[in-house]
């Protein structure tokens, strides 16, 4: 298959304009067959037919995409062409006339990895399920298109599926006659958003403002959407409003449809009038509030791509920040100022931000906006947390700066002159400087074009009285990175009595704090003084942003070998069984266990560290309110930190047993005691698969996939492997959870010998699979507890080694640089 490149791309746009696409998916076969039909109207003109027709050459030549199984019947301006000539995805467009119309009619496959039409088959019932998935190139595995972001073209839609089923795709739709749906045309489209979910979904309708809404999930969680039906209308009717009022331009796309996929590669898809989300949104279990705070803001993040994205489209990937850095700063801002979810931020600065810090400081960062993006390979690795998190605190620090009035202003021009188009950083910044009075473009020079972080000290001097004297901020950058920045920030002195307040002649307190509220995307570090302090300080502060922000700096330091892990173990056991906001407490001790304390930390210190931290996530659980997010938060923190000691009361819970009173043992919570059981060896396939018995969903499937995986025994582990490297006939979401399961820490002995084998096989098993699948494999399969000398070299070598795929080659540079830090740290 060939690959897309820009330049590529460019040539094509410049030559022709999409007019439009009538689109007829027969899935009338989908509950018994793996594939479907397809037949595709394309109307495309030349964009200058008199000055780029050639005389005696038989006019100018392009091509589109399409990835069939087999193509029946293809023709161009009435004239038949030989399907043959179909060369990999790509078929040849020859003797193009002024206006061209372009059938296809082929068949296609379904996939089960998430990519173009993706079918499920529901354990529960054995229903069917289909839902599309375009994003960046897969439009054409469903029909034929020219498949680049900046040919946008009105989609009219038509789909013949099993009378019984519900069908949704962009516009409103209705059925016809039995099984045959219509779509109404829609707006101009990039071909990475056209969707259609269809299959007997449950159905939940509701309007808002004149936007018809929808609900959509498999019927086998119709109780649970059912359940929070009115929260998830709730947020979508608040967050619709308050874009309403920020943008001062009304949702662009008719209906909007929000449903609830199995097997969703990511957390959603922003295609327009439907919007597709990983059905783990769809809580069968009990949850805490920090679970249903990220839903709300993957729907607020989802909705602002209907104006940055939808509305405006990028006209190539190397802009993809002007969707995914914008979505995420709004989705977190709207989240905080529309819904009951005030302290999304400090979610956002303790969780999604480190994701942005981390991704930075390795050898693969690259500008928010990088300059060149030579092909849609390399644009899939850039959806990072550069392009999310980075991006969005750069536009935090922009609106900082510039003021939110010229901000949003700015924003408004540049919806009204970019509507159903397509436009670049050049555009943008020309907007918003109007709006500002500001040139942006040294700013957008330093904060956008330039990759890495710098690094914010403080410098102080206390006088005689213990006032602070002088307070001073040193930036410093990577010698690899010598950029400075301009930052707006706060800073912030906390002290016993619990205040903030800041600037010479300000009483010293017991701790400075640099990016107070978080306004600017750097490292932070602290004094000596205050680093020691952290201890007494941090359970006293009652700003849960300020906590966000030290516990992300505490972090840093540690992965940066700056600060020993078994320090940041002390600070988690002494401060977190204090910590009332959960998204502080889940992250900071999830840094705590999977990373400083399993990776960091030498294992002759792991026992007695992972016993503190298990005591201080008892501590938590004593004080939580029984049947509160903090008691199930402080629940999971005792099993997952539970060792060999603590087998007998995971297995009482289990068994029902001595349960502090509150806490339901429901079927997430037991497979996550489950899998704690296996990984320990109290547990193994017997209890899996009585486990797999009482709960047939296929959250299930996937736990069970997972737990087996962990199982300490050597028949298990063998089986686990040769599923991840060479199984090609189950969904990518279950080989994913095997490797997932695969390596543990308590395992080291068991799994040494994978160690080579993952470099070894890791280049076959990626020529095999689709770049998602692929990806999502490499990545968890990783030997990332084989903290060695050994494993980096075996790294090296591969790495090493020319003719590597770009996206395995991208897994490994990160998760090895990861694996460089957990060494150093240890040493």
């Amino acid at each position: 298959m060939h690959t897309l490149t820009r330049d590529e791309a460019v040539t094509r746009a410049n030559l022709v304009r999409v007019d439009g696409y009538d689109i007829e998916l027969d899935l009338t076969a989908a509950r018994t067959s793996t594939e479907f039909g397809s037949t595709t109207r394309v109307r495309f003109s030349l964009r200058e037919p008199a000055a780029i027709l050639a005389p005696g050459e038989g006019g100018p030549a392009t091509f589109a995409e399409v990835k069939p199984v087999s193509a029946h019947l293809v023709r161009l301006n009435g004239r038949a062409l030989d399907p043959a000539a179909l060369d990999g995805n790509r078929l040849p467009l020859t003797g193009l006339g002024p206006s061209n119309e372009l059938t296809v009619t082929a068949t296609m496959r379904y996939s089960n990895t998430g990519e173009g039409l993706h079918r499920f088959t529901d354990p529960e019932d054995d229903e069917v399920y289909l839902y599309a998935q375009t994003f960046l190139d897969d439009a054409q595995r469903m029909f034929a298109c020219f498949d680049q972001p900046d040919l946008k073209a009105p989609v009219r839609l038509t789909v013949l599926a099993p009378p019984d089923w519900v069908v949704r795709a962009n516009g409103a739709g209705r059925q016809t006659a039995p099984g045959r749906w219509e779509f109404t045309e829609t707006p101009p489209l990039a071909t990475y958003f056209v969707t259609v979910v269809a299959g007997p979904y449950h159905v939940i309708e509701d309007s808002h403002d004149g936007i018809p809404l929808g609900l959509l999930c498999r019927r086998s969680l119709a109780p649970y959407l059912d359940a929070d039906a009115a929260e998830i209308f709730d947020v979508t009717r608040a967050c619709l409003d308050r874009y309403h009022e920020l943008f001062a331009d009304r949702y662009p796309f008719g209906t909007y449809d929000q449903a609830f996929v199995p097997e969703f590669n990511a957390g959603a898809m922003e295609n327009p009038g439907c919007v597709t989300f990983r059905d783990e949104f769809v809580y069968r279990s009990a949850v805490t509030d920090t679970e249903r705070e990220l839903r709300a803001v993957v729907i607020a993040h989802e909705m602002a791509h209907m104006w940055f994205g939808d509305l405006v489209t990028m006209r190539w990937w190397d802009d993809l920040w002007l969707n995914e850095s914008f979505a995420e700063y709004m989705g977190y801002r709207v989240t905080a100022e529309a819904t009951r979810f005030t302290q999304a931020w400090t979610s956002f600065a303790v969780g999604r931000k480190s994701w942005g810090y981390a991704a930075d400081q390795r050898p693969s960062t690259h500008p928010v906006a990088p300059p060149d993006v030579t092909d849609t390979a390399l644009a899939l690795l850039n959806f990072d947390g550069i392009s999310y998190a980075k991006g969005a605190s750069v536009l935090r620090q922009l609106v900082a700066w510039v003021g939110d009035e010229a901000f949003l202003t700015g924003l408004r021009a540049y919806f009204t002159s970019n509507a159903y188009g397509n436009a670049t950083l050049a555009d943008l910044l020309t907007a918003l400087s109007e709006a500002s009075g500001r040139d942006l473009a040294g700013w957008a020079e330093l904060w956008l074009r330039r990759e890495q972080v710098n690094t914010l000290r403080p410098q102080v001097t206390v006088d005689a009285h213990g006032r602070y004297q002088q307070v001073a901020v040193v930036q410093t950058a990577p010698q690899a990175y010598p950029t400075l920045r301009p930052h707006r920030l706060g800073i912030g002195i906390y002290g016993p009595a619990d205040g903030a307040g800041g600037g010479a002649g300000a009483e010293a307190g017991r701790l400075l704090l640099v990016n107070d509220g978080d306004l600017t995307y750097a490292k932070v570090r602290f004094t000596p003084d205050d680093l020691a302090a952290l201890p007494a300080v941090l359970p006293r502060m009652a700003d849960p942003l300020a906590r966000a922000v030290i516990w992300a700096a505490a972090a840093d330091a540690t992965r940066d070998a700056q600060w020993p892990a078994a320090d940041y173990l002390a600070l988690a056991a002494s401060a977190l069984p204090s910590e009332t906001q959960l998204a502080v407490f889940e992250d900071a001790l999830r840094f705590a266990r999977a990373t400083a304390l399993t990776r960091y930390l030498a294992p002759s210190a792991r026992p007695a560290a992972g016993a503190r931290l298990h005591a201080a996530c008892l501590r938590a659980l004593a004080d939580a309110g029984p049947g509160s997010g903090r008691q199930l938060s402080a629940a999971r923190g005792v099993i997952g930190c539970s060792g060999p000691g603590e087998v007998d009361g995971l297995a009482a819970w289990l068994a029902g047993q001595d349960v502090p009173a509150g806490l339901l043992i429901d079927p997430e919570l037991r497979w996550t005691l489950l899998h704690r059981l296996v990984v320990l060896g109290r547990a193994g396939e017997t209890e899996i698969a009585a486990e797999g018995r009482r709960d047939r969903s296929a959250r299930a499937a996937e736990h069970a996939a997972r737990a087996r995986a962990a199982i300490a025994d050597a028949a298990a582990k063998a089986r686990a492997w040769e599923m991840i490297v060479a199984d090609d006939s189950a969904s990518a979401r279950l080989i994913g959870a095997t490797a997932e399961g695969f390596w543990q820490p308590e395992q080291g002995d068991l799994t040494a010998a994978y160690v080579p084998r993952y470099f070894e096989q890791m280049p076959a098993m990626t020529a095999r699979r689709t770049p998602h699948a692929a990806r999502q494999i490499a990545t968890f399969a990783y030997p990332q507890y084989a903290v060695s000398a050994g494993t980096l070299r075996d790294a090296d070598a591969l790495l090493d080694r020319g003719g590597l795929d770009l996206v395995l080659r991208r897994v490994i540079v990160d998760a090895t640089d990861e694996l460089r830090r957990a060494v150093r740290a240890r040493a």
